[in-house]
């Protein structure tokens, strides 16, 4: 009777521990990424009253089986589900994650290692990436600063907004190109200013700039000439770069024909033109005595709005026609003469090829539309924009190379389209500002990118996994915490890339508890009918105890 006290006591013992299991997996059941537990039972011991006899051949008697009394139950084993994913439950916080497949987040307090399904992050103070229940720091792999790759390495505390990762460096702009359709009908093209396109670039200090490209056409069919007009800062004024120039100095001046406007005419060296009393007017063209305003008209007459514009018109050896100096004398002694045009019109022209190009000319096949030369080569459609001294002491600028590969010359209703853009046509070479960081992405392979203000991304770091042979062999520390027993297998110190395996990481979600409540409540019945059961065990033999010692009565 003693022996059946005992086994109820047993049997109430470990009810109650299967109780205390249900208990703790209800207690969790909003517990994000808990794994749930579940017990078994064992039998305690026997005590062997007889040992168990073979036949005996001599005797004629078969043998006996053992006579032995259990002694209770224990404790077998408690085991976790971890390998049994949760549910998901959506946040929207970008550095809530869960993770997919049998891995574990590594985190740290600093000293040691420990393992969690818990994904829900936070960054601190000093820009960590950390736990939000203990700040334990999540632990991946850094950015080789060489390459600009991963560097799986020993795994380290992911510092994602460091003070270096705030901004992204800004860089000059080095590559720019010219494209769309360049219509000859275009009233633009055809003007005094002619067609202005607008280059934005920037220096090597992110500063932001606009250079203003005039295109015009010649008197020859398919050939446009090209210039740098002014260049204005972000905040739309003119600046003076010294030694900005478009087009190679190494090069003879480029020089592009002139038409008289129809408004003048030209008798020997005598220009001629009716004012606005209706009076006619002539200027001797080889005076060196000109007044200002009929400086001016001469430069009107070939499209100048001044005539220190039309100082820039050549002879054919090179030397300038009018020689614009300070004084303000603009010789034009025997410069002009009349001919025709390629069609065989009469046109009043220089007697060279005419105004110098401070850029270059495009000239376009006339069949075809497409680009054929710049500045009469063939095999290189670009001109570089250049910078000399600079206003800066550091020389912030950067050459920048303008392609003008794809770029046509089509009919488009009078309508030009050509413009001019930064970078090439991939992208690179654009040149930016000072960027902020705006924002942190994680991918699905835990790689961290920021994105900033400026248009760039930049690789922060990625979170490192952990896998073991026997996941259900770590051990619980508390605060969603596991660390790894020999059971489990060791953490080698460097992790796992968690796609490797076919697993993923999702933010915005966290993995909720794997309790299942029906089951839960089901164990509580058995649990509760069995702690009842033994304690009748108890009850009844302290009954026949009872009447044990109620015999001597």
């Amino acid at each position: 009777m003693m022996r059946s006290l005992y086994s109820g006591v047993s049997g109430l013992k470990t009810h109650q521990v299967k109780m205390d299991v249900i208990g703790n997996n209800i207690a969790n059941v909003n517990t994000t990424a808990y794994k749930s537990q579940s017990i078994t039972f064992s039998e305690l011991m026997y005590q062997t009253t007889q040992a168990a006899s073979g036949p005996n051949a001599t005797s004629g008697t078969a043998g006996t089986n053992a006579k032995q009394i259990g002694l209770g139950v224990k404790s077998g084993a408690i085991s976790t589900a971890i390998e049994t994913a949760g549910a998901s439950q959506t946040t929207g916080n970008p550095f809530d994650i869960r993770i997919t497949g049998d891995s574990f987040f590594i985190v740290s307090d600093g000293s040691k290692n420990f393992f969690t399904r818990d994904g829900s992050f936070y960054v601190d103070s000093v820009g960590n990436l950390a736990m939000s229940s203990n700040g334990y720091n999540v632990m991946g792999w850094q950015v080789d600063e060489t390459t600009g790759t991963i560097k799986k390495d020993t795994v380290s505390a992911l510092r994602i907004m460091s003070a270096e990762n705030m901004t992204y460096p800004p860089e000059a702009t080095t590559k720019a190109y010219v494209s769309g359709i360049i219509d000859k009908n275009d009233v633009q093209v055809a003007s005094e200013s002619g067609k202005i396109m607008n280059l934005s670039f920037f220096d090597k200090l992110g500063y932001a700039y606009t250079a203003k490209l005039s295109m015009k056409e010649t008197d020859t069919l398919g050939l446009y000439s090209i210039e740098l007009t002014t260049i204005l800062n972000e905040n739309g004024e003119e600046v003076n770069i010294p030694g900005v120039q478009l087009g190679s100095v190494s090069t003879a001046p480029q020089v592009q024909s002139l038409v008289m406007s129809s408004a003048y005419t030209l008798a020997g060296n005598n220009l001629s033109y009716v004012d606005d009393g209706g009076a006619t007017q002539t200027i001797d063209l080889t005076s060196t005595a000109l007044t200002d305003a009929e400086k001016e008209k001469v430069a009107n007459a070939f499209g100048y709005s001044s005539y220190t514009e039309f100082a820039k018109l050549t002879l054919a050896d090179g030397t300038t026609v009018g020689s614009y100096v300070d004084a303000g004398t603009l010789t034009t002694t025997g410069v002009l003469t009349a001919g025709t045009d390629a069609e065989g019109n009469p046109i009043t022209i220089l007697n060279t090829a005419g105004r110098q190009v401070i850029g270059g000319l495009i000239q376009y096949d006339t069949a075809t539309g497409t680009i054929k030369s710049v500045n009469g080569l063939t095999n290189d459609f670009g001109l570089n924009l250049s910078f000399g001294a600079s206003t800066y002491p550091a020389g912030p600028y950067e050459t920048i190379s303008i392609d003008f590969s794809t770029s046509t010359n089509f009919n488009n209703n009078g309508t030009s389209t050509i413009s001019a853009d930064p970078g090439d046509t991939q992208g690179r070479g654009t040149g930016r500002k000072l960027g902020a960081m705006s924002g942190i992405s994680i991918q699905n392979d835990g790689m961290i990118y920021a994105s900033y203000d400026n248009g760039q991304t930049r690789l922060l770091g990625q979170m490192a996994v952990a896998e073991f042979t026997n996941a259900s062999g770590l051990q619980k520390e508390g605060d969603n915490l596991y660390s790894a027993t020999l059971n489990s297998g060791e953490f080698d110190g460097i992790g796992v890339d968690i796609s490797a395996n076919g697993g993923y990481m999702e933010t915005g979600v966290l993995e909720m508890s794997n309790v299942d409540l029906s089951a839960e409540f089901t164990d509580m019945i058995t649990a509760q009918r069995g702690f009842q059961a033994n304690s009748r065990i108890i009850t009844v033999s302290d009954t026949l105890l009872e009447e044990l010692v109620n015999l001597k009565r």
